[in-house]
């Protein structure tokens, strides 16, 4: 095979598994385009926090800590989102003209940058009040969970 096809399909290639994994990423937050109600999201948070309470025998004190954790970081996650009902949309809009628009997406990059520095210290508050309230067999519980885990929300 010529050097350029082969140049020519590695790139097409290439260029097929950013956008498509770009997509997959502005799709992946919205639930498979299905918004989650107030309602659906105040019970989540409270199995969440049954749930870690259980495991993690919490007290009173610290099960309202863990629950404003989780109010913080449901913030920041909609800072996130901001004003976007279609991610994909947004994504899909980057590459619909001739070229990339680079200012768009340096745009969309700007937005989300500003919303982490804009919540991130309430979050860093919450979670190290979360924390710092565990007893020091919580502290190792939480770990050695992460350790497992591989993180907190990895599935391996």
């Amino acid at each position: 095979m010529k050097l350029w096809i082969k140049r020519s399909l590695i790139g097409l290639f290439g260029a097929t598994l950013v956008l498509g994994g770009l997509t997959a990423c502005g799709h992946r937050h919205s639930g498979h385009g299905m918004a989650i109600s107030e309602e659906d999201s105040a019970k989540f948070k409270a199995r969440m926090v049954e749930r870690v309470g259980k495991e993690l025998e919490l007290n009173e004190p610290q099960k309202q800590r863990l629950a404003i954790l989780g109010e913080r970081l449901r913030d920041q996650r909609l800072a996130l989102v901001g004003k976007t009902t279609d991610p994909r949309a947004e994504v899909q809009a980057l590459v619909a003209g001739p070229q990339f628009d680079r200012a768009r997406a340096q745009a969309v990059i700007e937005e989300k940058t500003a919303a982490l520095r804009g919540k991130s210290p309430e979050v860093i508050a919450a979670a190290g009040d979360f924390f710092d309230s565990l007893t020091p067999v919580q502290q190792q519980k939480v770990r050695d969970f992460m350790q497992r885990r591989h993180g907190w929300f990895s599935r391996s």
